[in-house]
């Protein structure tokens, strides 16, 4: 005998939000109704461990999925708790129940009050209505003496439930498509959707008997008891990946938030082939129920060659599943996450050092992109960060912490210089005091470094000083054994003139401290105008001064400054162009010569007075 029932009143517009509104993507149904089947077999578990009688107890616990594209119909079958009639109308009534104006009222009202409504109002099973034309479900209780009954709706407003022999514990589910939904009753479609959501349910799961689920959710079981090729599998599976993982980080944590963790990091980093922006890889599940499979906000934007899952059942969803509610917890999740990551690549530096320095070879540059993005974590990130140094061979790096403790117990700065290359570093003009006084000096040799040293700022409390800054507190430089150093009063002379000729374009002229085999060299007290940040910014096409005021240093010990100390006395106007061009090559040195035409004529002026 049939019985029809009706739903509340309202329950019509309810329905209409449910297939209109609270989905973006369609498919999620057959993620709603998988879950539901794997909800069902995990309480059957449960009530089978305490000892009572089941109905068909032999029945094995999975979920069994039948496509038919003839007949335009998905069907689901589980053998798990099922239902008797009154559970049926609970259950699937569950909407009207729970009173469909508060669920109403609840999505209206936004917020906390819309939180977990999936498991007031029973929505996920009614996301079906997205694509049904009608539902069928077919169910029978584990109780041995139970009923086996047929619940159908179109989704109208009004339901059927009748009763029916021949039905087995569990539920099965049909779906008959509308004629605009019948790809999902395609297998290769029901394929790629379980495949993307439900990979990992707890038990079996089979489409038109072939077992879907053949890798394990290996985060949730314990690492000392999984293989290293078990690791690698699933990192090609889950980032449908053909490379190796490099190395992976495996955790859990109850406080402050319930996760269990699987990261990666993959061998190959296609940004450095110029392939594009990486995207964030980080699957978020809840309970092995796939959430989101890429959840921008989740981890900071310079983890964002990291691959893996993170799982946490104290996840709260919003109606759908389809996006977080609690944007706070999230960036709970995301803090774990973050700091436990930081602190595995600390590990690997330490004790895995030609391993780490493979890593940092080719994904050395997030770091420093953390470095200038990530001002919670910049501290610690500056640990993390490797450069060659002036007292390390070509190719080895040092950390920081590796260069605070080779420093002089005086030092109270660590220094570093940028530039092309080691070579063109360490035959400027900037190294040599520090040299000759063995004071290691960082080096940098891309313009992103010079970013990272300006937000790192200090290390360890020792600040981070460019070497080619004007007003360093360095030791006196011997002169070369056959130089002669001419006289203080020669020296203030030469300064004086120096000054008199260039006017505004030089700050100041003064004896240096730190040069032996350059005669002269420019400082510049303004990093910010730097010849590295001046490129950037003119790539940025920002308005940059033609000029900059730098100090010049000369070398009173340096042959060609006492022939221009003779010369302007003999010759001012040659003196002038001598004077002008040791200016120019300064600033040349400097990277802060943008137009050269001035100094190559001049220098041809200079070789006509060659006699």
């Amino acid at each position: 005998m049939t019985k029809t029932h009706s739903f509340a009143a309202d329950v019509k517009q309810m329905l209409d939000i449910v297939v209109h509104s609270l989905y973006t993507d369609k498919e999620v149904f057959i993620r709603e109704l998988v879950s539901n089947a794997s909800d069902a077999l995990e309480k059957l578990r449960h009530i089978q461990l305490s000892g009572n009688t089941i109905l068909d107890d032999n029945l094995p616990l999975e979920i069994n999925i039948q496509t038919d594209d003839q007949a335009g119909t998905l069907t689901i079958q589980d053998f798990g708790i099922g239902m008797d009639e009154a559970a049926l109308i609970e259950n699937l009534g569950t909407i009207a129940h729970s009173g469909s104006k508060a669920f109403v009222a609840a999505l209206k009202e936004g917020g906390n009050a819309a939180e977990n409504l999936i498991g007031q109002f029973g929505v996920g099973f009614y996301s079906a209505f997205m694509v049904a034309e009608s539902v069928q479900v077919y169910t029978r209780s584990w109780e041995p003496e139970s009923k086996g009954y047929l619940w159908e709706s179109s989704g109208t407003g009004e339901y059927t439930i009748e009763e029916v022999e021949g039905q087995r514990r569990g539920t099965k589910i049909v779906v008959k498509l509308k004629e605009d939904q019948k790809d999902f009753s395609k297998p290769e479609t029901v394929k790629s959707i379980v495949k993307r959501y439900s990979s990992f349910v707890q038990h079996p799961l089979n489409i038109n008997g072939e077992k879907q689920n053949t890798v394990q959710a290996i985060w949730l079981r314990n690492k000392n008891e999984i293989k290293e090729e078990e690791y690698r599998e699933f990192y090609k599976f889950q980032a449908d990946a053909f490379d190796e993982p490099r190395f992976w980080l495996h955790f859990s944590s109850d406080a402050p938030i319930n996760l269990n963790a699987l990261l990666f990091v993959p061998t190959e980093n296609p940004e450095r082939y110029g392939l594009g922006r990486t995207e964030s890889d980080i699957a978020l599940y809840c309970k092995k129920v796939l959430i989101d499979d890429s959840p921008q906000t989740l981890l900071p934007e310079w983890m964002r060659f990291v691959k893996g899952i993170v799982d946490s059942a104290d996840i709260p969803l919003n109606i759908s599943r389809e996006s977080m509610q609690d944007s706070q917890l999230l960036q709970k999740i995301g803090k774990v996450l973050t700091g436990r990551f930081i602190k595995f690549l600390q590990e690997k530096r330490t004790k895995e050092t030609e391993s780490y320095d493979a890593f940092w070879k080719d994904f050395g540059h997030y770091i420093k992109e953390g470095v200038t993005t990530d001002w919670s974590n910049r501290e610690a990130l500056g640990k993390l960060l490797r450069y060659e140094t002036s007292l390390t061979e070509p190719g080895k790096f040092s950390s920081f912490d590796e260069i605070a403790g080779r420093m002089k117990e005086e030092q109270k700065e660590i220094y570093y210089l940028l530039g092309s290359s080691r070579e063109a570093i360490e035959a400027g003009p900037y190294i040599e005091a520090f040299k000759a006084n063995s004071i290691e000096v960082v080096y940098l040799f891309e313009g992103v470094d010079e970013f990272v040293m300006s937000h790192l700022r200090e290390f360890d409390q020792k600040k981070l000083v460019s070497a080619d800054q004007e007003g360093l507190n360095l030791e006196s430089v011997l002169p070369k054994p056959d130089a002669v150093k001419m006289s203080d009063a020669e020296s203030s002379d030469l300064c004086e003139w120096l000054k008199a000729t260039f006017g505004s374009r030089l700050s100041d002229v003064k004896p240096s401290q730190r040069l032996v085999e350059n005669p002269a060299v420019v400082l510049s007290k303004d990093r910010i105008m730097s010849a590295n940040m001046r490129r950037i910014m003119k790539a940025m096409h920002q308005s940059v001064p033609n000029e900059i005021p730098v100090q010049l240093e000369i070398n009173p010990a340096h042959p060609l400054m006492h022939s221009l100390l003779k010369l302007k006395v003999e010759n001012e106007e040659l003196a002038r162009m001598v004077a002008e061009q040791i200016v120019d090559n300064c600033m040349l040195n400097a990277g802060l010569l943008d137009d050269t035409r001035v100094m190559v004529n001049r220098i041809y002026n200079l070789l006509e007075k060659v006699k």
